[in-house]
């Protein structure tokens, strides 16, 4: 039964490895806190917010003592999966008080390409068909890591832990550079300097700007758009000035990619290709991320993979 209780007495009845990944992250962040307490508005409510969210991981680990199901270790999947969206905009609480490093990402940026993808990829190709294409593949994002494990659940439940730890540790490890390295991206950092500063290509330092305004510059595109709406409605929900760089957008899709290639999915590799190169591109059409964020997104990816034991996934069952 998918959804029975395991007849398995020897089961593991531990935490996730994914879970201790969060707990762990946890404690960090709680110690970031309690050290740096006077730079935060409300130190303990951030404080508070880590006690529950780790009760909840506690309180489904005991759950799964008592009644070692399918279904409830999907809960408890699912709770770190839906806990994701908490902790991404959470790092721009952490990192604000520490300023921004944008403006020398935008000068490498400009040495290397000699002008800003971010902010000319928009603007030569504005079409309305172009623009849709583009939020398609950055909308496309969950398909990524939230089917992957749904479809690693029904397909060879064995792998789903190993899986799960894979891709929630890479996202937890992505957070700790987000709260160390702030990057806001060009959609905050060019609107900080203006768009004559952009042109000139001056880009100097705003110091701690976003700490007290998260305004940005308004998405490029058809704003008509099915997918600019959906994501539109993302970005009011959990977007911050925060986490540009690597783009973790970038970095878990390419783990997954090489995840499903390792286990030999061939059809959902399929599914996934063209989303995959759209997302890509995408992350700087919509000005969320500098060319350099994607790519070096990439590399994080396939450095995520190796670490973190991407070699030890078998060829997924029937």
């Amino acid at each position: 039964m998918i959804f029975g209780m395991s007849k398995n007495k020897n089961i593991d009845k531990g935490l996730l490895r994914a879970e201790i990944a969060q707990l762990i992250y946890a404690a960090l962040t709680m110690l970031l806190i309690l050290f740096t307490w006077t730079n935060f508005q409300n130190p303990s409510g951030l404080l508070w917010e880590r006690v529950t969210m780790v009760s909840g991981t506690i309180a489904l680990w005991i759950v799964y003592r008592i009644w070692p199901s399918k279904v409830v270790m999907l809960c408890r999947v699912g709770y770190l999966l839906v806990m994701l969206g908490h902790w991404y905009p959470d790092t721009y609480e952490l990192n604000k008080q520490f300023g921004s490093f944008d403006n020398v990402f935008a000068q490498y940026e400009q040495d290397m390409f000699g002008f800003q993808p971010a902010y000319i990829f928009s603007k030569a190709f504005s079409s309305a068909f172009f623009s849709e294409m583009m939020y398609a593949g950055y909308v496309s994002y969950y398909l990524f890591f939230v089917f992957t494990i749904f479809i690693v659940f029904f397909r060879d439940y064995s792998q789903l832990k190993h899986v799960t730890f894979m891709i929630i540790t890479g996202f937890f490890l992505c957070y700790v550079i987000y709260i160390f390295m702030p990057v806001t991206g060009p959609q905050y950092y060019f609107y900080a300097i203006g768009e004559e500063s952009v042109v000139a290509g001056n880009f100097y330092d705003i110091g701690k700007f976003f700490s007290e305004t998260q305004a940005c510059l308004t998405a490029p595109g058809w704003k008509d758009g099915f997918f600019y709406g959906l994501n539109q409605l993302a970005h009011q929900t959990g977007e911050r000035p925060t986490a540009a760089f690597p783009s973790s957008h970038v970095a878990i899709a390419t783990l997954v990619m090489l995840m499903v290639t390792r286990m030999k999915m061939w059809k959902w590799l399929m599914i996934l290709a063209v989303p995959f190169v759209l997302l890509c591109f995408s992350t700087v059409y919509i000005q969320a991320h500098y060319a350099i964020d994607a790519i070096a997104g990439m590399i994080y990816g396939i450095m995520l993979f190796v670490i973190l034991g991407g070699l030890k996934l078998k060829k997924c069952g029937g």
